[in-house]
């Protein structure tokens, strides 16, 4: 247990927010290739099936996904489909 009560594996695996407070993402913010990644994940897609559909390597899909997954301030795949959502939601 830490100081403040809460154990380390409490704060690892307690839910993020989509956004830090004060940080809105936009998706003016990601590059093309993130958005079709996100778009990907978004519809149910596997690493390997966005790979194929975009042309790209696998690990090159894992790369994206982290860099997603850093700007939208998550911490796995679901998150990045429920920001997505979020972020669709505010584009229209």
């Amino acid at each position: 247990m830490t100081m403040e009560g809460t154990s380390t594996l409490a704060r690892q695996t307690a839910p993020r927010t989509a956004a830090a407070p004060g940080v809105t993402p936009t998706l003016e913010s990601l590059t093309p290739t993130q958005m079709k990644v996100l778009h990907g994940v978004h519809s149910g897609l596997l690493n390997k099936q966005i790979a194929y559909d975009l042309g790209i390597a696998e690990a090159t899909v894992k790369a994206h996904m982290t860099a997603l997954m850093r700007k939208l301030n998550v911490r796995n795949r679901t998150q990045v489909a429920l920001a997505a959502q979020t972020l669709a939601r505010r584009a229209s």
